[in-house]
């Protein structure tokens, strides 16, 4: 009864979609263990007969069987879009999923240290080593701007404007941002591309790139996931650590400590920072106004 919708829901995922072999596979799983469940229930029914009930007791019977709410979730987006092709072919005359809503999904935030723990943390280099001089700069530029790994390891000297306090940075999509960056994190900057990078051998492909190895190529996020856990064991801090967990303490410290959050999203380069979808594109000095009055990083230090 329902093999030719597949084979056209198939075909549109495919063609009109161009989803990979994957997705696809993943979205006619879903709707095949729903057709499944219709079958158990000896429900003999078309696409068009379905009623939003049988997919709520559908979902209500997987939940009891211990799938995750993001396994249910996920069938569940599978279903509507389903039903979404059923609509657009002219298949069903009305869609039985648009009101039902999936099952809630927690967030697992991850580990946040406060500033102590990231003065700790970032004291741990030695600083009469090279690679010292670099992670410091490293450390302090990822705190001050709460920039993701990828972003750091793709920061660019050209990017880099310390005389009026902000680097340019290119985020997910190719989207560029303005942010700024705290006088600490400048300094150190200053003191590894005087120091450290200008007696390296730049690797062709790599002469704007602002961190390099030892060997003159870029670094890696493998690198720097490396040098952070090792200098989380050296300092004792027991807490899961990772470069987000830079990006996620610098958010959580500017929020605490009562800055706008549109702000704080347009920093993160995020259209939002909750679920929300916020995007506002603010006035660059509110901007740094904002991180001089509530991240330490951009205090003075005596």
């Amino acid at each position: 009864m329902w093999e030719s919708y597949i084979r056209g829901f198939r075909a549109f995922l495919q063609l009109e979609k161009s989803l990979s072999d994957n997705s696809v596979e993943a979205y006619l799983r879903d709707i095949a263990r729903f057709i499944s469940y219709l079958q158990m229930k000896e429900l003999k029914i078309s696409p068009s007969e379905v009623q939003p009930e049988h997919i709520r007791s559908f979902l209500h019977d997987i939940g009891e069987m211990g799938l995750a709410a993001r396994s249910q979730a996920r069938m569940l987006s599978g279903i509507k879009s389903f039903f979404s092709y059923c609509m657009m072919e002219d298949i069903i005359s009305s869609d039985p999923t648009i009101l039902i809503e999936g099952p809630k999904l927690k967030r697992a935030l991850p580990d946040v240290l406060d500033y102590g723990e990231i003065e700790l943390l970032i004291a741990q280099n030695d600083l009469s080593t090279d690679e010292g001089l670099r992670n410091k700069a490293i450390l302090e530029t990822m705190y001050s701007c709460g920039l993701r790994v990828s972003e750091l390891t793709e920061l660019k000297i050209s990017n880099f404007f310390p005389e009026i306090g902000f680097v340019r940075v290119v985020g997910k999509g190719d989207k560029e941002r303005l942010v700024p960056i705290g006088e600490m994190a400048v300094k150190h900057i200053r003191i590894y591309m005087d120091h450290v990078r200008n007696k390296l051998k730049v690797k062709p492909g790599c002469e704007d790139v602002m961190f390099l190895n030892r060997r003159g190529g870029q670094l890696s996020r493998v690198m720097i996931f490396i040098m952070i856990r090792q200098l989380a064991e050296k300092a004792g801090i027991k807490k899961s650590i990772s470069p987000h967990t830079f990006r996620h303490s610098f958010a959580t410290h500017l929020i605490e400590g009562g800055a706008d959050l549109r702000a704080v999203q347009e920093m993160l380069g995020h259209e939002s920072i909750t679920t929300t979808e916020i995007y506002t594109h603010l006035d660059r000095e509110f901007l740094r106004n904002t991180l001089k009055a509530y991240h330490p990083a951009f205090r003075k230090h005596n």
